[in-house]
């Protein structure tokens, strides 16, 4: 509750007002509820959860683009949604553990949607696109009640195919190097580098009815 009580002041102090023009405020609001701007509160990330759901489709198909949730075969033929949510957990932590000190305590919640890295045919041929998704919530570190609602983010970047996939791999640069780099990347993004985390109004207003 304490913190629930400092998040929503912070919020209050760095001035949130009407803003009809942003999506992520309102998507899933009450007519009622005010729209609201991206917040600058800054956070202690205390822990990192990540779930790779056993509902997720595996694919190790040898094709361009493979169907399924999951394209994933740099490591070793096995548990490949363990070895996602290894790699998910690794970069997260990462990215959080540059985030400043002494901000809002919470726990990062994050929930893996797809995670397609390259099948051999496009890494060694035409590349392609890392196409990584997944949903986060923020949430208080002792009641576990979530301060935000759900945050869809879509992380895909481009994927090295061909001789520069062949160069990078020589030195050093995987597959695993680059999508660990880029999502922690893009969580210090979502969650730092001066911008807060985006305030969103089921998640604000269920705040301030609590104080």
């Amino acid at each position: 509750m304490h913190s629930i009580k400092l998040i929503s002041a912070l919020f209050l102090g760095f001035g949130l007002s009407a803003c009809a023009g942003v999506e992520t405020a309102t998507r899933n609001a009450p007519l009622e509820a005010p729209a609201l701007r991206p917040a600058a509160v800054p956070l202690d990330v205390q822990e990192v959860r990540v779930s790779v759901p056993r509902s997720l489709k595996v694919s190790e198909a040898n094709r361009y683009l493979p169907s399924g949730d999951i394209v994933w075969r740099e490591d070793a033929p096995g548990d490949r949604h363990a070895q996602v949510a290894a790699i998910l957990q690794d970069a997260l932590e990462r990215g959080v553990a540059d985030l400043p000190e002494g901000g809002v305590p919470v726990v990062l919640e994050v929930g893996l949607v797809r995670f397609h890295a390259l099948s051999e045919k496009a890494r060694y041929t035409v590349g392609g696109v890392h196409a990584i998704r997944f949903t986060y919530v923020l949430r208080d570190p002792v009641t576990g009640a979530a301060l935000t609602e759900p945050t869809f983010v879509k992380a895909d970047f481009k994927a090295l195919g061909g001789q520069k996939a062949i160069t990078a791999e020589r030195q050093g640069i995987t597959q695993k190097v680059r999508i660990t780099g880029h999502l922690a990347d893009v969580i210090r993004a979502e969650l730092g580098d001066g911008q807060g985390y985006r305030a969103q109004a089921l998640g604000f207003l269920g705040a301030l009815n609590q104080i």
